[in-house]
């Protein structure tokens, strides 16, 4: 026997070369030991979150906010188990509120500001909140609704989600998805794969996340569920709308209420799954929207829809375009039905999760929000008064820089009792309705709050980058770019199918890209997408990339026309010319495709 606490000075310890070994092992499977109940402790300590995002869903829009038509029992469960944020705000329109919610970040810092006119594209040096879940060790998967851009490096798979299941662009039906979807039986991409579906596109989402949840393995899993409902067209079984129609409701916020009624029977769903495979306590579920209602109540006529007693819906600056429920409920950690009425927002979610799930923060990133941790968990810590920015960026470039003269979009600043809206001044507590303009009583106010607006608009805007743009050639993938994202020079961008058609619409812009890689590249011009193809309908084809100008003829009855040009790597500018045969006007071609040959493809042609 080995004395190990002997206290003799002369006398050392002699330990053979077997009991070391035994030793050794025997420390190596102490450890062991302590890394394994290490490591469950901590899968069973940091949730599984499920964060659900509805598509134009206002604050009156379930019955639990005081709607008269609706019955929303799921989401009205889901708020009395919740921790329920009563002053909590996003952008106006979808893009934007996307954008921040991913980065923690101000839209315009990440050059997502607007839905269109490629401004919708996330940049790429951002770091998402996918990416941060997936880098602490969690699965990670998105379903539905992703407009932050579609190619890479744009596309979510590129941006942190392992599992994705959606539609592309803004809406399911919309250009760039596969001709045909029109939210039943759709063809959407999983992990960019085309795939069709049978069935409603919620119920489908759904069914994805509670495969996903379910799936065997040791990594708690972040769910993103962007769904696209309820954005128009407002498409829904008859079986859910028929009921407000019977109700006199008119029939497109009828569709608008039966989509809710889907969603909210989906939400049960989900719920229920939860709680049979046991997740439900150590889940934490966030419910929110993107922006204010599309099918509320008029500005012009409140008395038109039901807008919970906001004034405006979707776009616009006052409350009710950008307040919008927010739930969350976390069963293991947080008691249900508290309200919170600080002022919070969507950017607040990242930090928040960071701090909840003990995510690996990101070195390299400044958040514009703030930690809800200790709010949310009911500390009786103090919670600073703090003054936001809301804005409705036009799909233009903010051009001016200077203080003095510059181009501002539409905004508000919004603390804890003030909104100013542009040059209006509201009491929200005692006006929550904004009814009364009390600027001119309170001219201080005013010049505090334009004050805080005009340091954002300094520190925001002029630290923005211009535009994000289209990255071709990276490799020989073939890149698409639509019309729906060109910045126009004449007329607009158009994003519905049914628009292509239309010979009277002459349309175009520019595209601004980047090339990857040095290359011979081919550019496809069309008019209508490849999954339906029809005649150019023109006679001549120009195209511009940079300095580099070409023109080809063409005969009408052809489908699209191939240019092959040497593009040097970096930024270019790229437009189209097609000139039509019957008026001999010009429009853009809709649809170009980038393709970077190899040389065995050259010398093939050769």
């Amino acid at each position: 026997m080995v004395d190990l606490d002997c206290h003799c000075p002369h006398t050392i310890p002699i330990i053979s070369h077997s009991m070391h070994h035994r030793i050794w092992i025997l420390l190596a499977a102490c450890l062991a030991t302590c890394v394994s109940a290490s490591a469950q402790t901590a899968k069973e300590s940091r949730p599984n979150v499920i964060l659900v995002v509805t598509d134009d869903q206002g604050y009156g829009d379930m019955s639990c906010h005081g709607n008269p038509w609706l019955n929303t029992p799921n989401l009205d469960r889901l708020a009395t188990q919740s921790v329920r944020l009563e002053n909590f705000h996003v952008d106006p329109v979808c893009t934007p509120s996307r954008a921040a919610l991913m980065t923690g970040r101000y839209c315009t810092r990440v050059g997502a500001w607007a839905v269109t006119e490629g401004r919708q594209l996330l940049d790429p040096d951002e770091t998402t909140m996918a990416e941060i879940f997936r880098d602490s060790g969690y699965r990670t998967g998105m379903f539905g609704k992703w407009h932050l851009g579609d190619p890479p490096p744009f596309a979510p798979r590129e941006r942190g989600f392992e599992t994705v299941v959606r539609h592309m662009a803004g809406g399911a039906d919309e250009i760039g998805n596969p001709t045909g979807n029109d939210y039943f039986d759709d063809t959407y991409y999983r992990n960019g794969t085309p795939e069709s579906f049978n069935g409603y596109c919620t119920d489908i989402w759904f069914d994805e996340v509670m495969d996903f949840i379910q799936e065997e393995s040791e990594q708690p899993f972040f769910v993103y569920l962007p769904t696209n409902a309820m954005h128009s067209p407002y498409l829904v079984a008859d079986r859910y709308s028929d009921p407000f129609e019977q109700q006199g409701i008119e029939p497109k916020r009828a569709a608008f209420y039966g989509m809710i009624q889907n969603f909210d029977e989906n939400l049960g769903r989900l719920l229920k799954k939860l709680d049979q495979d046991n997740l439900r306590d150590n889940t934490l579920l966030v419910f929110m929207s993107d922006n204010g209602t599309a099918q509320g109540a008029s500005e012009q006529n409140r008395k038109d829809g039901f807008n919970a007693g906001m004034r405006g819906k979707k776009g616009s600056v006052y409350e009710g375009g950008h307040r919008v429920p927010c739930f969350a409920s976390w069963p293991a950690k947080w008691d249900g039905n508290r309200r919170i009425h600080q002022l919070t927002c969507h950017r607040d979610w990242l930090p928040t999760l960071i701090d909840l799930c003990d995510l690996k923060r990101p070195a390299d990133v400044s958040f514009d929000g703030r930690s809800m941790a200790g709010l949310l968990g009911g500390s009786s810590q103090q919670w600073p008064e703090r003054t936001l920015i809301i804005e409705r960026q036009s799909d233009n470039v903010v051009s001016a820089t200077k203080t003095q003269g510059r181009a501002q979009p539409p905004f508000a600043v919004l603390t804890d009792q003030w909104r100013l809206v542009r040059d209006e001044l509201y009491d929200i507590r005692n006006d929550p309705g904004q009814f009364k303009n009390i600027a001119a009583e309170h001219p201080e106010v005013v010049r505090e709050l334009r004050a805080a607006y005009d340091a954002y608009f300094e520190d925001v805007h002029g630290s923005r980058k211009d535009v994000v743009r289209f990255i071709v050639g990276k490799d020989t993938t073939p890149t698409l770019i639509t019309v729906r994202d060109w910045h126009p020079t004449e007329g607009r961008v158009i994003w519905k199918p049914s628009q292509l058609p239309d010979n009277d619409l002459l349309i175009n812009g520019f595209w601004e890209i980047e090339v990857a890689e040095a290359g011979r590249y081919s550019i496809e011009l069309r008019r209508f997408p490849d999954d339906a193809l029809a005649p150019i309908q023109a006679d001549q084809a120009r195209l511009r990339v940079g300095s580099i100008e070409q023109t080809q003829t063409l005969k009408p009855e052809e489908s699209s026309v191939t240019f092959e040009i040497d593009l040097a790597a970096g930024p270019h500018r790229l437009q189209t010319w097609l000139r039509d045969v019957a008026s001999q006007k010009i429009r853009g071609a809709y649809f170009v495709e980038f393709t970077r040959i190899e040389p065995s493809d050259l010398s093939s042609r050769r």
